[in-house]
C-alpha cells in the first residue's frame, strides 16, 4: 500500500512539474527582419528563438507554416508547410515552398518541440511582404526635373496628384534614386529613414525602400511629394571633390501600388504626368553642407490643391532597373538627443556650444529675426589648446549649415541631405539671445539592433567603451566609413575588417555588411584586387586599383568571420568567387610564393618619432605583412571550402598554404625565430595567423613581451596589429601583460586618448599630443574606430564571451573569463540570435563570483579558474551535486564544466 501510495505521489510530482513547464517560441524574423517589408530574396530564411523555464532546453523538432493572410494560416490554407522536422536548428532555415509573387504579403507561425517532452503551441502570426522580383514589375519611369538647372545645383521638388474613391486594403510604396531623396504623401513623411536609397556602387548595386502608406492615403485628392538631394552620387565627392561620379543627372524612380477591398487594384507612377521645381534648399553636399532659404519654401505644395501651374514637366529617361535591388539593411535613422551642456565665447571672441559628446548628424535649431537674415552653423569635434574653435582637420570639408529666414515667426531648421562630425558647433549671424532649449543636436546611424553591453570597477575603461561604441555609431552610415567630418567619410576596407570582430558585438552587423559585400563584389577588379574603399569612387587605375595587404583581406576576413558570428552559411556562398578570385591575385603577384610587390598601406599610423635617433620607430616591413595576410586569407578560404564542400580548392589551397607559409621563414624569420622587423606587429601576426612552427611560437611570444617592456610596457602597433595584440598575449599566457596595456594611461595607449577627453576613438594615438599640440591636419580624425577593436578582447577575453572553436553562431558557447585583481569586476552581455548570453566576474570577500546566463537551445562550456573542485560551489551548491552541470576536465589552472540553458552563479575560493 505504501509503495502504491509513493508510487501516485511520484506521478503527481511529475504531472506537475510538466504542466508548469513552459515553451515558448517568439521574436520571428526574416532574414534577420521582424516583419520586413520589400524583401526580394526568393528563398528567405526564417529564424526565432525558444524560451523556457526549465534548464538545459534544447530544439529538437519544428513546424513552419506559410500562407497569404493569418486566416488561412488558421484553416491551414498554406502556401507552405515544413511539416514536422527533426532538428535542432531555429536560425536560417530556408523557405521551401511555392515560388514567392512579388508585392504580396506572407504570414508565418511556427511551433517547436524540446528535449523534455515538451510541445509549443503556434507563435504568434508574424509576416513579411515580398519586394518587386523583376525589372519588368517596375512600371514606372525614371523622371528628372524638366527645368534647367542652375550652377547651384538646387535640390528639385517632384509632385503628383491623384483621386481615390475606394476602399484601400493595402497601399505599398516602392522608391529610389540617382542622388537622395525624402518622400511625403499628403503633407506627411513617408518613412522614418534618413539619406536614402543609401550608398552603393550606384551603377551595379541600386537599392530601393519599401513602405507601407496605407494609413497615409485618403479618399478623395492625394499629393505625393518627393525632394531629391546630390548626395553620394553627383556631389562633389572623393580626395578631389570631384563631381557626377556616378552620373551628372538627379532621379526619382516612384511606384505605389493599391489593393482595395475589392480585389482591383492600381498604380501611382512615376511618369511624365509629375511636376518639378526647386524650394528652399538651395544647395547640399556630403562634404559641403546645406543651405537652406526658407523665403523660397513653397507653401502647401506637399498637398493636394496646391496650384502647380507655373512647374516645369519632368522628363522621362530610360535609366537602368535591372541594378535594382530591395533594401534589407537596416537604414539610417535619428536616434540619440543632445541638448548643449554649456555655451562658450572663446578668447577669439566666438560663439561655441559644446554638446558633451563628439556625435554624428546635425542640429535642429529654432530661431527667430528678420526676412533675410542668415544664420551659419560650423562645426568642429575639438577645440585648440587656447580653447578656439579648430576646422583646420576637416581639410576641404566646409561642413555648414546656412539658413535664411523667411522672418517675422519662429522657425525651425535642420539639414536633409548631409550629416557632420561634431561635438561644438560654432554660430554666426544668431541675433537673438542665445537659448540652450532651442538648440538640439541629433545622432544619426544606421539603424542596427544593439546587441552587445559591457562594464567594469575601472571608469576609464567604461569611458574607453563608451568610446568604442560612439566609434561605431559615428561611421556606421550605410556604409563602415573611416571618419564622418572631413573630406573623406569614405568605406576604408582596412578599417572595416581590423573592428569587424569587435562591431558584431556591439550591434547587429549581419545585414549591413551583407550589403557592403555585394558592393565588394561588384567593385572588385577583374584581377581579383580589391580597391581600398567600397564603395569605389576613386577609379581602378594605378593607386586606386587597391590591392593592399591588411585592407583587400576584407574581402576573406568579413566573410568568414560573419559566418563564425551569426552561423548563416549563404554569406559564403555569396562571396566564394571574390574570396578566391582575391587570393589568386595575390598568388600572381608573388614569386616563389612571396608576396613582395606592390603598395601597400602596412602597419598603419603606428608608433614612431619625429627625431627617431635611436631606432624607437615599430617599422614592420610591408611585404613580411603582405606575408602573413596572404597567409591568413589562404587559410580563410580554405575554412570556407570546407564548410561549402569544395574538395578540389581544400587540396589546391591547403598545399599554397604550406608554400606560403615556408616563404615566410625563409625570407622573414631567423633560425632562432626572431622576425627582421623585431616589432610587436611583426611577432602579433607571425603568431596570430599561425606562420611559426609551433617550436619557434614561444621564444616569438617572448619577444614580443621583451619588446613591449622595451616601451615601458606601451603598444607600438598600428591599424594591423592593434586588432591582434591582446589576443596573441592571452593566447600565450601573458593575459598580465595585456591588462597592462589595456590600463595604461600614458601615450601611446587607449586610455592616453581617455584621459584627454576623447568621447569616441581617434585616428592617432596622439591626435592631441602631450603639449595640446594636434598632430597634422592632412589626417588627424577624431572620430575613427580602427583602434576600438580592443573591444573584442575585452568581452571574448576578459570577460569571456565566445564561440567554441569548430563552432558557429553561438549555438556552442565558451565562457572563459580571464580575471585579473586590477579589477574588481567586469561583466557583458550578448544578445545571440538564440537569446540572450552574459557573464560576469567580481573579486569579493576572498571569492570569486562568476554568473553566467546561457540561451535556450544552446550549450557553453565553462572554464572555471580554480583546480579545486570542491572550492566551487554554484548557488551554494557543490558542482558535483549539481544535475544540471558536468564536470568533463581540468586545463590552464581551470575546472572545464558544461551547462546547458538556464542562469548559473559559481563561487570560487581564491586561493
Amino acid at each position: 500500500m505504501k509503495r502504491k501510495a509513493f508510487a501516485f505521489v511520484t506521478v503527481l510530482l511529475v504531472a506537475a512539474q510538466l504542466a508548469t513547464a513552459q515553451l515558448t517560441v517568439d521574436n520571428l524574423r526574416l532574414e534577420n527582419l521582424s516583419n520586413p517589408i520589400g524583401v526580394d530574396i526568393k528563398q528567405p530564411a526564417f529564424s526565432w528563438q525558444l524560451h523556457s523555464n526549465q534548464y538545459n532546453v534544447l530544439q529538437t523538432a519544428y513546424e513552419i507554416k506559410v500562407a497569404t493572410s493569418a486566416e488561412a494560416l488558421t484553416k491551414n490554407k498554406n502556401v507552405w508547410s515544413s511539416g514536422k522536422i527533426n532538428s535542432d536548428q531555429s536560425i536560417h532555415i530556408i523557405y521551401n515552398g511555392n515560388t514567392l509573387s512579388s508585392n504580396q504579403k506572407y504570414y508565418w507561425q511556427v511551433k517547436i518541440w524540446d528535449n523534455k517532452g515538451n510541445e509549443s503551441k503556434w507563435s504568434e502570426v508574424a509576416y513579411w511582404q515580398m519586394g518587386l522580383l523583376q525589372s519588368t514589375d517596375w512600371k514606372a519611369s525614371w523622371i528628372v526635373p524638366g527645368y534647367q538647372e542652375d550652377s547651384s545645383f538646387a535640390s528639385p521638388l517632384f509632385r503628383k496628384e491623384f483621386s481615390n474613391n475606394k476602399k484601400i486594403k493595402s497601399a505599398t510604396a516602392y522608391i529610389t534614386a540617382h542622388g537622395l531623396y525624402e518622400a511625403q504623401l499628403n503633407g506627411q513623411r513617408i518613412g522614418d529613414a534618413y539619406l536614402t536609397p543609401g550608398w552603393t556602387s550606384y551603377n551595379k548595386h541600386l537599392q530601393y525602400q519599401t513602405y507601407d502608406v496605407t494609413n497615409l492615403l485618403k479618399g478623395g485628392n492625394n499629393a505625393i511629394a518627393v525632394t531629391l538631394g546630390d548626395g553620394w552620387y553627383r556631389g562633389n565627392f572623393s580626395f578631389d571633390h570631384k563631381r557626377n561620379i556616378y552620373g551628372n543627372d538627379i532621379a526619382l524612380l516612384f511606384q505605389l501600388n493599391i489593393v482595395y477591398t475589392d480585389g482591383t487594384t492600381a498604380n501611382i507612377l512615376s511618369d511624365n504626368s509629375w511636376k518639378s521645381a526647386t524650394g528652399a534648399i538651395r544647395s547640399n553636399g556630403i562634404y559641403l553642407g546645406e543651405t537652406i532659404d526658407a523665403r523660397q519654401e513653397k507653401n502647401g505644395w506637399n498637398l493636394a490643391g496646391y496650384n502647380d501651374a507655373d512647374w516645369s514637366n519632368v522628363k522621362t529617361e530610360d535609366f537602368s532597373k535591372n541594378v535594382l535591388t530591395a533594401n534589407y539593411n537596416e537604414p539610417i535613422k535619428k536616434h540619440e538627443t543632445f541638448q548643449p551642456t554649456k555655451i562658450i565665447t572663446t578668447p577669439k571672441g566666438e560663439k561655441v556650444i559644446d554638446f558633451g559628446q563628439n556625435l554624428v548628424g546635425w542640429v535642429k535649431l529654432k530661431v527667430k529675426g528678420n526676412p533675410g537674415d542668415t544664420i551659419k552653423v560650423f562645426h568642429a569635434e575639438v577645440l585648440d589648446k587656447q580653447g578656439n574653435f579648430y576646422t583646420e582637420n576637416l581639410r576641404g570639408a566646409k561642413a555648414e549649415g546656412i539658413y535664411i529666414l523667411k522672418g517675422n515667426l519662429e522657425e525651425t531648421f535642420e539639414p536633409h541631405f548631409t550629416f557632420f562630425g561634431f561635438r561644438y558647433i560654432k554660430l554666426e549671424g544668431y541675433k537673438t539671445e542665445l537659448k540652450l532649449e532651442n538648440i538640439t543636436a541629433i545622432a544619426l546611424y544606421s539603424d542596427m539592433k544593439q546587441t552587445g553591453t559591457f562594464t567594469s570597477s575601472d571608469s576609464l575603461i567604461n569611458q574607453l567603451q563608451h568610446n568604442i561604441e560612439w566609434g561605431l555609431r559615428g561611421n556606421f552610415l550605410d556604409v563602415p566609413t573611416d571618419c564622418p567630418q572631413r573630406d573623406e567619410r569614405m568605406g576604408w576596407t582596412g578599417d572595416a575588417q581590423a573592428f569587424f570582430r569587435t562591431a558584431t558585438f556591439l550591434r547587429g552587423v549581419n545585414n549591413f555588411f551583407t550589403k557592403w559585400l555585394k558592393d565588394l563584389s561588384a567593385d572588385q577588379l577583374s584581377n581579383g584586387s580589391v580597391p581600398h574603399v567600397i564603395p569605389n569612387p576613386l577609379g581602378d587605375k594605378g593607386w586606386a586599383a587597391g590591392g593592399s595587404a591588411g585592407w583587400a583581406d576584407v574581402s576573406t576576413i568579413i566573410p568568414w568571420t560573419m559566418y563564425e558570428v551569426y552561423g548563416d552559411k549563404r554569406i559564403l556562398e555569396n562571396q566564394y568567387e571574390s574570396m578566391k578570385a582575391w587570393v589568386n591575385y595575390m598568388q600572381s603577384k608573388s614569386t616563389n610564393y612571396l608576396w613582395n610587390k606592390g603598395s601597400h598601406f602596412g602597419d598603419w599610423l603606428f608608433y614612431t618619432m619625429a627625431d627617431d635617433n635611436d631606432g624607437k620607430a615599430a617599422i614592420t616591413n610591408k611585404y613580411l605583412i603582405a606575408q602573413c595576410f596572404y597567409a591568413h586569407s589562404t587559410q580563410l578560404l580554405i575554412n570556407a571550402a570546407k564548410e561549402l564542400g569544395k574538395t578540389n580548392d581544400i587540396a589546391t589551397y591547403t598545399a599554397l598554404l604550406q608554400k606560403i607559409k615556408e616563404a615566410f621563414l625563409k625570407e622573414y624569420t631567423t633560425p632562432n625565430g626572431a622576425t627582421m622587423s623585431n616589432t610587436q606587429t611583426s611577432y602579433v601576426l607571425a603568431l596570430h595567423f599561425d606562420m611559426l612552427p609551433e617550436n619557434l611560437r614561444k621564444q616569438a611570444a617572448e619577444r614580443l613581451v621583451d619588446n613591449i617592456k622595451q616601451y615601458n610596457n606601451h603598444l607600438t602597433t598600428g591599424f594591423l596589429g592593434t586588432p591582434y595584440l591582446c589576443h596573441v598575449l592571452s593566447r600565450f599566457g601573458y593575459t598580465d601583460v595585456a591588462y597592462t596595456l589595456l590600463q595604461q594611461k600614458t601615450y601611446p595607449s587607449w586610455l592616453y586618448p581617455v584621459t584627454k577627453g576623447a568621447t569616441t576613438i581617434w585616428e592617432r594615438w596622439d591626435g592631441i599630443r602631450t603639449n595640446g599640440d594636434f598632430q597634422a591636419t592632412s589626417m588627424n580624425s577624431f572620430n575613427h574606430y580602427a583602434y576600438g577593436a580592443i573591444g573584442d578582447w575585452m568581452y571574448r577575453v576578459m570577460v569571456g564571451l565566445d564561440i567554441e572553436d569548430n563552432s558557429v553562431g553561438y549555438k556552442k558557447i565558451r565562457i572563459y573569463p580571464h580575471i585579473s585583481n586590477q579589477f574588481k569586476y567586469a561583466s557583458a552581455s550578448y544578445e545571440t540570435l538564440y537569446g540572450k548570453l552574459s557573464s560576469g566576474w567580481k573579486i569579493q570577500d576572498g571569492k570569486i563570483i562568476i554568473t553566467v546566463e546561457v540561451p535556450d537551445n544552446t550549450t557553453a562550456t565553462v572554464y572555471l579558474p580554480s583546480i579545486d573542485i570542491n572550492a566551487i560551489t554554484e548557488s551554494n551548491q557543490q558542482i558535483t551535486s549539481n544535475k544540471n552541470i558536468e564536470v568533463v576536465g581540468k586545463e590552464n589552472n581551470c575546472t572545464i564544466i558544461k551547462v546547458g540553458s538556464g542562469k548559473y552563479e559559481f563561487s570560487i575560493k581564491s586561493n
